[in-house]
């Protein structure tokens, strides 16, 4: 198959800057984790919810074996936090102890989205952006203790990155199969700013709980990811889905401009928008960008079958995930878009 078709893009970095990690202290003290099934290490898990993935060929690459992640190995805040100088990865909120929630938590909840119910019909108790957001406030509580004091605390917490990946629940489950089917109220520009709407005002939340470095991640190519080519391209085909690029593109304009009006208007904030790729042309080893490194049956691996064992020549594990060689390309284009939050010469990301 001729994948030079896809017509894909990202931003191409020297191979050094993927495999350079920070050696020392942490650029920040902190990292606090929003975000769905590209960031869950294992929150899910302890949830009534059909999107967990605490079993093999899921972590087969991991050191710990299955615990929750939805790939092969590292995911996106993984490598970041690798990136950042942590000597360990930040925990899932589930069980973080007291100590090391002074270094930060991971909220994530794949199947989670920007809406309150999008995921719930689908995978049942999956959490939400603002029960996210409500675990972060109890968080904050347990900080306050740990540091003595509410000025300890608010001083601590605004040295934090914050990174939230969230929007292709809304895209993926929600939207795009009922736009395909004509049975969607919302033109994809009504969908976008019905988004936008309330991801404003979690947004606002999170910077009024404290937090003042916010990386907000835009949405891969989700019109190039194989449950969309499966469901809604042909077999003949090797390009994307462009009706559901364009449909997330939408999104992805507004929250630019929605992270330049925080930044306007809200006093000592700094919100990054970070560019994303869960797609991309022929990078390095990745060469295959359209099939599934396992095998899938209703868009997850099948529980204990064997895996492709080229896994780092793959784009994608299952039907929607990136492998970890492609949770490498995105994190490392996160990590350099957020370069104004850790940087003491912070360099233009735009």
């Amino acid at each position: 198959m001729d994948y030079s078709k896809l017509n894909l893009s990202f931003f191409l970095l020297p191979l050094v800057t993927l495999l350079t990690l920070v050696v020392g202290e942490p650029q920040v003290p902190c990292l606090f984790i929003f975000g769905d099934s590209l960031v869950d290490n294992g929150n899910n898990i302890h949830r009534n919810t059909t999107a967990k993935v605490n079993f093999l060929p899921y972590g087969i690459d991991f050191p710990d074996g299955p615990t929750g992640r939805f790939t092969n190995g590292r995911n996106v805040a993984d490598i970041i936090a690798e990136l950042l100088g942590f000597d360990s990865f930040i925990p899932p909120f589930a069980n973080v102890t007291n100590e090391d929630i002074l270094r930060g938590a991971n909220y994530g909840s794949g199947g989670a989205g920007i809406l309150d119910e999008t995921g719930r019909s689908m995978h049942g108790d999956i959490i939400s952006l603002n029960e996210q957001l409500s675990n972060h406030e109890a968080a904050i509580t347990r900080i306050t203790k740990l540091l003595g004091g509410k000025t300890a605390a608010k001083q601590h917490l605004g040295e934090c990155i914050y990174y939230v990946v969230m929007g292709n629940n809304d895209y993926l489950g929600t939207y795009l199969p009922h736009f395909y089917s004509s049975k969607t109220p919302y033109t994809p520009q009504q969908f976008a700013a019905l988004l936008i709407e309330q991801y404003s005002k979690q947004l606002r939340r999170l910077y009024e709980s404290g937090a003042r470095k916010i990386a907000v991640s835009s949405l891969g190519k989700l019109g190039c990811v194989p449950l969309e080519l499966a469901t809604y391209g042909s077999d003949d085909d090797a390009s994307c889905v462009e009706t559901g690029n364009n449909a997330v593109q939408i999104f992805n304009e507004n929250l630019k401009h929605l992270v330049a009006d925080l930044n306007n208007r809200l006093p000592d904030a700094k919100f990054v928008y970070t560019r994303e790729s869960s797609s991309a042309t022929s990078y390095g080893n990745i060469k295959n960008l359209r099939d599934t490194c396992c095998l899938v049956e209703t868009g997850g691996c099948v529980p204990g079958s064997v895996p492709c064992g080229n896994r780092f020549e793959y784009m994608f594990w299952d039907e929607v995930h990136p492998t970890e060689a492609g949770n490498l390309i995105s994190a490392t284009i996160a990590y350099n878009s957020m370069a104004p939050l850790y940087a003491s010469n912070p360099i233009d990301v735009w």
